[in-house]
């Protein structure tokens, strides 16, 4: 007898302080790890609850694999999701392929997040987790995939992604970004940062820094040979930045 999927996760509760961990990313509804990089559904599950109510309308201008339209679908609310990739956009529609007692209403759009197609001030919510600069690349040859992008580049258009997430974000809303650190050299590239420096110079307020530990790293004994090797630590968080827009 196939074993039924549950729709929610067993005994869920809010995040309280400012560090997270998901030892167990989560697998309830459609969600997997089958599409690379993308985070584990507790996330936008805690931002959704904390920071929206039933019937906001969320938006995640790097879909990807579609985590956070699950969620938004799970907790009642109507959802935007915007990524250049079509693949992105087919499989993200696919995962949001199940039945579910909602009234959400679910969009997808093939769609440039340095340029929305959405009018001012008409989302409630951004949560969203775009590519690391270079880390994973998601296409081969697609224009605007900033997912190709060095690092000096792409924080010059996600400076572009920043303004335009100010201008359809309401006022008095918020926006929740992941981002992740590099390491080139073996020097840390301190990108959280530097996105958390570009989003307040669009006019955001940070509202929360939180500190989302990594598990289950794929390459880890690698790695960890060649940070005792080479003496350097092993990066082991990324950053969830909580802004608002005042």
């Amino acid at each position: 007898m196939k074993k039924k999927t549950l729709l929610q996760p067993d005994n869920f509760e809010l995040e309280t302080n400012t560090v997270w961990s998901f030892p167990n990313r989560g697998k309830w509804a459609t969600h997997d790890a089958k599409w690379r990089g993308n985070w584990s559904p507790y996330i936008p599950r805690n931002v959704i609850m904390r920071y929206s109510v039933e019937g906001d309308t969320v938006l995640d201008q790097f879909v990807g694999g579609g985590t956070t339209a699950v969620e938004a679908k799970l907790t009642n609310r109507n959802f935007i999701g915007v990524d250049i990739n079509p693949l992105a956009i087919e499989r993200s529609t696919e995962k949001c392929n199940f039945e579910y007692d909602s009234l959400s209403k679910i969009t997808f759009m093939l769609g440039d997040a340095r340029k929305l197609d959405l009018a001012d001030e008409s989302v409630d919510l951004v949560c969203t987790h775009p590519p690391y600069a270079d880390i994973i690349q998601y296409s081969e040859d697609i224009d605007g995939d900033l997912s190709h992008l060095k690092m000096k580049d792409f924080l010059r258009e996600m400076g572009k992604v920043a303004d335009d997430t100010y201008r359809v974000l309401k006022k008095g809303k918020f926006c929740a970004i992941l981002m992740g650190d590099t390491r080139k050299n073996g020097m840390v590239q301190p990108l959280g940062f530097e996105i958390m420096r570009l989003f307040e110079l669009a006019g955001f307020k940070t509202k929360e820094i939180i500190i989302k530990e990594q598990h289950n790293c794929k390459a880890t004994g690698f790695w960890k040979t060649n940070s005792i090797k080479h003496n350097f630590l092993l990066l082991a968080h990324e950053y969830l930045f909580v802004f608002k827009k005042i």
